[in-house]
Formats: C-alpha cells, structure tokens, sequence
C-alpha cells in the first residue's frame, strides 16, 4: 500500500482536487536521500519568525527540484513555479503543507504514538522503543534526531496509515517549542526523560527549562499518560496519570543495579512485580533510561517480559557512548554532544572501564550561560583520578591549569589535533573517551578520523 494517495496529500494541505498526480512511497525534503517514488517537498532554508533555526541559510528546496527529478520523486510541494513537468501541489508556504501533512499523518493513525524529550538521552530511548515495540507490533519511529520544526513533521508524515505504535522525538533549544511540536504529535504517552542545564544560555534559569520540558503535556491526549524521572518537579502540571521512574522503591518503575565487568545487572520493580535484565555498561544515565523505556511499555499495556528480553540485546546509536576496540585501544566514543550531566555519566563509564590507562578528550559545552566557566571547570576536578586530560574548545580555556600534570594539551579546535600523533600517545589496552558538543568532535568526524589513525599505525 502506498503511503499516500494524491487526493489525500491534496485534502491534506486544504487545496481542493484540481490535478493529477501519482501515489506516494515516501516523503524526502534532502535530494541525497530521496528515493524513487518520493513527494519531494521543497523547503526554504529559513523557517521564517514562527521558528528558530540554528542552522537557517539562504538555500532553498526549490534551487534542488531538477536534482529530485533525476533521484526519482513522483512529484513536488512547491510554493512557486519552477519550470518542472512532475505533477505538484502548489501551497503559499511549503513548510505548512509538511506540518498539514504530518497533521494528517497522525489523524489517520488509529495506534498509540509516544513523544520523547529531556535534555538528554532522547536518541538512545528512541532507538530502544523502537527495537523493544518493533517485537511487539508494527512501529515506526523518527529517525536520527529529527525533532525540531521540520524533524517532527516530517516523521509523522512518514508514518504508515496502519503503524500501531509510532515514537517521536521532540526537542528544544529555545522557549517556546516544545508545546506546538507535542500539539502535532499528540502523544498518547509522554516520556520526559531528564531536566539539565541544556541551551541555558537561551534560558533564563532551569526552572524555565523544566517548565519548557513539561509543555510536552500540553499536546497530550485525553487520557494519556505522563512518564517521567522522579527529580523532575511537577509543580505547575495539572496532568492526573502519571508514572515515575528512577532509582527509589518509591517509584513506579524502580531498580537495583550491580556492575560487572562487561555487564550491568538490572533488577526492576513494577507495581511489585519484578523482572530482571543485562544492560550494556556505561554509567547510571543509561540504566534511567532503560527504566524510562519500561515505562512507557508499562504504560502501553505491553508486554513486559518481552521487553526485558529486548533490552539485554540493544546498543546504543552511534555516538552516545559506544565501546570501540581497534588494534587493542578501546574508544568510548560519546561524540554526539554534551552538556554537565551527561558528561559526569560518561566520566563514570570511563572510570568503570578494566584493564590499561583512562583518558578523557573533552570538547567544551556551548550553550551554558554565565555559568559555563564554573561549569567546566567542575568537570575537571572529576578527572583528578584519570592518567590523561586533553581539553578542547573556548570554554576549557581558563581551566585547563587545574589538572597538573595529567593534562596533556589543549587546542582551540578539533581540527588541530593530529589523529595519527594522539594514536601513537595511546598504549595497548588504554581507553579514550571522545565528548563534546556537537560541533566540536561530531560534525567533523574526529571519531572516525581516529579510528583510521589507529587502525592504520603499526602501534
């Protein structure tokens, strides 16, 4: 079954039948992944005043139509000619018809659909509902970080009519949205995993990023259920059905842990009832969010033993976290971003780490404030008991004294470190972690770059 007629994209969008046009497979708004069959959707590269954009540039969707004519589309949303024969519907703002779109999505979707947010960890518990709820029923689920103001609504448009359990992420970096972004999804359950100091320097205070956190209520339906950690603060949430998750008996969800070598034995209390299950290791942070995910499974009415089972065989995506081994060094590589909270849990998972020398490369945190100096300067004096220190970025700068002599350089960027001169610091059984803001080891790739170093140096 296609994933869209043509008459209801054009019902979706408001436009009355006026042409013909082929059933959709699929929806792309980038020409590098679109694939044949695909409504190409030509989005500006500013969303305009409604939405903030970190990333706005002058490109436009509609510079790119001849590029999605040749990777295949069926046809376009467009909001101005431009020269193409592809069947079109033609809309004053292309960015409404993909909110329209991913409106319709959800309407027509007689399953349960849960939105995902917190400062941290959102990707990881995507990633593991959707395998955990993928055994159980048919599930789709964002993908990569698609959770702002075209991330949203471009899932739920690729959302299959007969999906039965859909997870979406939603995200922030300023004031405002969260709420609109939970009104389009309209999330049946609504897991908030975490309140940290993300983006605070956009806040005025945390309390205005918890309350920003818990406007995900605000797109809740009637009926549905609120999952959240048990330090998240409901003052000012009206909302009735709410389970809790965390480390204490009090919780709905509520866990013992042990921590093995290779393995973190996980003992799970629900209502009373018990259930028990390995996790991969890598800190407290990952045993809250495998709690956070039974929660929302508990929430469900799923199958809770199924699962457990699940949860003993996941990995976490690329990026957050995971062990790498390459010509006997291990790298954690926790690339994708980073801020306070979620840099002590990967400091913790370091220290965790058996075997040869722990050494942390840390990219700075953007976004903190006034406060960032101090906070930075805070993770340093929890790398005291590491053998190697390198600090990267403005806002280690002033700090980087405090280590003595287990700091081992600082550099204004990523890109002016050698990969090939820091694998031939690493001895045979050490273990780096790599953690940063995104735009400091992610977006350039410095992770792979010392993969290859390390793989290619006869070490």
């Amino acid at each position: 079954m296609a994933l869209w007629s043509w008459s209801e994209l054009v019902h979706a969008c408001g436009l009355q039948q006026g042409t013909i046009g082929p059933d959709i497979e699929g929806i792309s708004i980038d020409t590098r992944s679109l694939a044949a069959g695909d409504l190409f959707v030509a989005l500006s590269g500013n969303p305009g005043p409604r939405f903030h954009s970190s990333s706005a540039h002058a490109r436009d969707g509609h510079d790119f139509v001849q590029l999605a004519e040749k990777a295949g589309a069926a046809a376009l949303l467009l909001s101005r000619d431009v020269g193409c024969s592809l069947p079109e519907i033609r809309i004053e703002n292309t960015l409404d018809g993909l909110w329209h779109i991913g409106e319709a999505g959800r309407v027509r979707m007689a399953g349960k659909v849960i939105g995902i947010t917190g400062s941290s960890g959102k990707t990881t518990a995507r990633s593991w509902l959707e395998s955990i709820l993928s055994q159980q029923a048919k599930t789709h689920a964002s993908r990569d970080s698609f959770n702002n103001h075209w991330g949203v609504p471009l899932s739920l448009a690729r959302m299959p009519r007969d999906t039965e359990y859909g997870i979406l992420e939603i995200g922030m970096n300023n004031p405002g949205e969260i709420e609109p972004l939970s009104r389009l999804v309209n999330p049946d359950v609504a897991l908030i995993l975490n309140v940290l100091p993300v983006h605070m320097g956009n806040f005025d205070s945390l309390d205005a990023i918890r309350q920003e956190k818990l406007s995900i209520t605000r797109g809740l339906k009637d009926g549905g259920v609120l999952v959240v950690h048990e330090d998240i603060d409901l003052n000012g949430v009206s909302h009735k059905d709410v389970l809790t998750f965390g480390r204490s008996e009090s919780c709905t969800v509520s866990a013992e842990v042990s921590v093995e070598k290779n393995k973190t034995g996980v003992r799970v209390s629900i209502r009373g009832k018990k259930y028990e299950f390995q996790l991969i290791p890598g800190g407290e942070h990952r045993v809250l969010t495998s709690l956070g995910c039974l929660a929302v499974v508990y929430a469900l009415g799923g199958d809770l033993e199924l699962a457990c089972r699940s949860l003993s065989s996941l990995e976490v995506p690329i990026g957050r976290g995971n062990l790498l081994e390459i010509s006997g060094r291990f790298i954690i590589d926790d690339s994708y971003n980073a801020n306070p909270d979620s840099m002590r849990y990967a400091l913790e998972a370091l220290y965790q780490c058996q075997g040869g020398r722990k050494v942390a490369l840390l990219g700075e945190m953007l976004e903190l404030g006034d406060g960032g100096e101090q906070l930075h300067a805070s993770i340093l004096d929890a790398c005291c008991e590491l053998d190697g220190v390198i600090t990267v970025g403005e806002g280690f700068a002033n700090t980087k004294t405090r280590l003595g002599n287990i700091h081992w350089g600082h550099y204004a960027s990523a890109a002016d470190i050698n990969p090939t001169e820091l694998a031939e610091l690493l001895h045979e059984g050490d273990t780096i972690l790599v953690k940063g803001s995104n735009k400091v080891f992610w977006v350039n790739h410095f992770v792979e770059a010392l993969q290859s170093a390390l793989s290619s140096r006869n070490l």
